[in-house]
């Protein structure tokens, strides 16, 4: 019996298919393995990508979230991946669409409105901690300083819900 495998990389790490696998696989099914195991520089979020992402081995996401129709798309995600190749391995660098209705729930997990939009948000997989950062545009010093105070453990979010609360403690 031949052995026949495929091999993905996925944040550097090798993911096979055994023989035994793909016999069992048809042509569809073999396209989605790859697909899900795919991850680029920046990753799209969708419903193909999405068990990639979850999977991955980098427990540190980055989230882009803009509309690709917008005239600054083009400019913004060249910024994004160039930004992406300072974290590689450390950060995964995620592109959700917020012109898909279905996106929606992403962006409202982040409690963001689409006025507040585009914007950065950063989560933690291991522990559910997040934060985001409205931005007006999308540069590689901006994602840069979001991911380093991150990493150092800085937190936009936890200062705004403080300030919430003390707004509310005024009234």
């Amino acid at each position: 019996k031949e052995t026949c495998q495929v091999a993905k990389q996925v944040d550097n790490k090798q993911l096979d298919l055994k023989s035994e696998d793909i016999e069992s696989m048809d042509a569809t099914k073999l396209s989605h393995f790859i697909q899900r195991n795919n991850l680029h520089l920046v990753t799209e979020y969708n419903p193909m990508t999405v068990i990639g992402l979850f999977n991955s081995m980098t427990s540190i996401h980055l989230l882009l979230m803009m509309n690709k129709a917008s005239p600054e798309h083009e400019e913004s995600l060249h910024r994004y991946r160039e930004a992406a190749k300072l974290f590689q391995g450390k950060i995964l660098f995620i592109l959700v669409d917020s012109g898909v209705k279905k996106n929606g729930k992403v962006i409202s997990f982040f409690k963001l409105k689409k006025p507040q939009l585009p914007a950065l948000a950063i989560y933690q997989t291991l522990d559910d901690v997040w934060d985001t950062l409205p931005i007006t545009e999308v540069s590689v010093e901006h994602v840069q300083n979001f991911c380093d105070g991150f990493l150092k453990g800085k937190r936009l979010r936890e200062t705004h819900e403080s300030e919430e609360k003390m707004s509310k403690m005024e009234l």
